[in-house]
């Protein structure tokens, strides 16, 4: 390993699930490049995101707090306030000030400015006020408006004769604009359910824009457009004796899912197969800059996803009609939405420098370990001590994360939607009684909701099937005591 602190890069897919990878067990979607991540690295089983939505996990991976800590970490709308404090640590500023460069590219979804913003002029309230040096990203997800790319604190390619216009506001839609609800006829793939507004690249959204018709973006190109600027970061940083810190997020599979024509057809589960192919290309692409560059040994690379998977999320691509035997979740119950596993554990794999030292290679690892952890990990990796009141919910788990230690977490605290948490400790599940639906409205995924409390040994039981929370009545009051007491405490270290 080089006398330099190591460069990070993490990759972080959306939506992806368990079974959807190779190495995990999957055998309808080939995805050789994450697979050849884990031959090289360690590959978790008892990897968590916070959160079965995307938000609120990529607020905890960045800040090292849960996200029930801030209300506004709930899936926001594209013209939504930036919800990390400026004051706050991130993985992003702790790395910067132990003298890393720091990039994103790829998918933000934590709010840009500070409302209202006007997307015609520099934007204050980006990225770069949270750590990051340089960003190029979405501002929320592909499937709300705005539809452009910004680099930094603009808008990139925008005209200034044809400034943007945003709203989530019904009552002040652009009545000049076509939308999904009103002309579908201009619809390249239809909506299912929600995403009936306005219509960009042939697809309705969430929200209603207009202008800015240069900057809008095309979906089928957006993983080069996002590869290119990932590839750039890295090459324009690979020799500088300062290391760096990329977190490279990616938009698949998130709907709306429309491959580049190169990957349309790469699998016969249509284009959600197809997407997944894609990004586990642009994973091996830049897998293939880090070795080119001579700097695969000097960087930790770790790959996994903000929640697990679900097939109808608002478009009618056919995921569910053509899933046939593949499942998304693997053996997991549940999926994007739900409290069940399915819906926060998941893919988790770290390649190091230090683990291929310690003779961890193609390792796996039951070491309970969670995304909100990247924040204290990665300070002790750089020499970075934490301020008493930074990452409160962040653990020190460098040794997990490296392979050495088998255990990591004692226990870890997820949520499902509407903020309803749960407590992983050691192989048990505790999912305290709470009201609410049994399945997601639309999706059909299951909530992991229900008016008793529930209890599942994992060690058993990984696909939750078995309530044993009656039969264990010691274990379910001290657990319930365990999550009252972590959701109760402090903003402190």
């Amino acid at each position: 390993m080089a006398s330099k602190k190591p460069n990070i890069v993490i990759m972080y897919a959306d939506d992806l699930g368990f079974g959807d990878v190779g190495c995990y067990g999957g055998t309808a979607i080939a995805t050789p490049n994450i697979d050849r991540l884990a031959a090289s690295g360690v590959r978790f089983t008892d990897g968590y995101a916070t959160a079965a939505t995307c938000t609120p996990s990529r607020y905890s991976l960045l800040t090292g707090e849960y996200p029930w800590r801030n209300s506004a970490a709930a899936i926001l709308p594209g013209d939504a306030p930036l919800i990390i404090r400026r004051d706050s640590a991130t993985v992003a500023t702790v790395l910067r000030d132990a003298g890393y460069q720091t990039g994103v590219v790829g998918k933000w979804h934590l709010g840009i400015g500070g409302g209202n913003v006007d997307w015609n002029r520099p934007i204050d309230g980006t990225p770069n006020d949270v750590g990051f040096e340089y960003s190029y990203i979405m501002a929320a997800t592909n499937d709300r408006v705005p539809c452009v790319y910004l680099e930094n604190r603009d808008v990139v390619g925008l005209e200034a004769a044809d400034p943007i216009e945003v709203t989530y506001d019904h009552d002040k839609a652009f009545p000049d604009e076509p939308t999904g609800r009103d002309n579908p006829e201009l619809l390249k793939m239809r909506f299912s359910h929600g995403h009936d507004c306005s219509i960009v690249n042939g697809v309705s959204r969430i929200g209603y824009m207009r202008g800015g018709k240069s900057a809008l973006w095309t979906d089928e190109d957006m993983a080069d457009v996002f590869l290119g600027k990932a590839v750039e970061f890295v090459e324009k940083n690979a020799q500088s004796e300062t290391p760096f810190f990329l977190y490279y997020a990616f938009h698949q599979p998130h709907v709306p899912r429309l491959p580049h024509p190169r990957f349309v057809g790469a699998t016969g589960l249509g284009p959600r197969g197809d997407v997944i192919v894609e990004m586990d290309w642009c994973l091996g692409q830049m897998l293939d800059t880090l070795e080119r560059l001579g700097i695969a040994e000097d960087t930790v690379v770790v790959f996994t996803s903000d929640n697990g998977p679900v097939l109808d999320d608002g478009y009618e691509d056919q995921a569910a009609e053509l899933t046939g035997d593949h499942k998304p979740a693997g053996p997991l119950r549940g999926g994007k939405y739900s409290r069940f596993d399915g819906g926060t554990r998941v893919p988790f794999i770290v390649r190091s420098p230090v683990a291929t030292m310690a003779g961890t290679a193609d390792a796996v690892s039951s070491a309970l370990v969670s995304q909100v952890d990247f924040c204290a990990s990665f300070a002790a990796l750089a020499g970075a001590p934490l301020a008493e009141n930074a990452a409160v919910d962040s653990m020190n788990v460098i040794d997990a994360l490296i392979g050495k230690d088998p255990v990591g977490r004692a226990d870890l605290v997820t949520e499902g939607m509407q903020a309803n948490t749960l407590l992983r400790s050691g192989s048990w599940a505790y999912l305290p009684a709470s009201d609410g639906p049994r399945y997601s409205a639309g999706t059909g995924n299951e909530t992991g909701l229900s008016h008793w409390d529930q209890l599942y040994d994992l060690s058993a039981d990984i696909g939750q099937r078995r309530n044993v929370a009656e039969e264990n009545p010691d274990r379910v009051a001290a657990m319930d005591r365990r999550l009252k007491e972590v959701r109760a405490a402090a903003r402190t270290r």
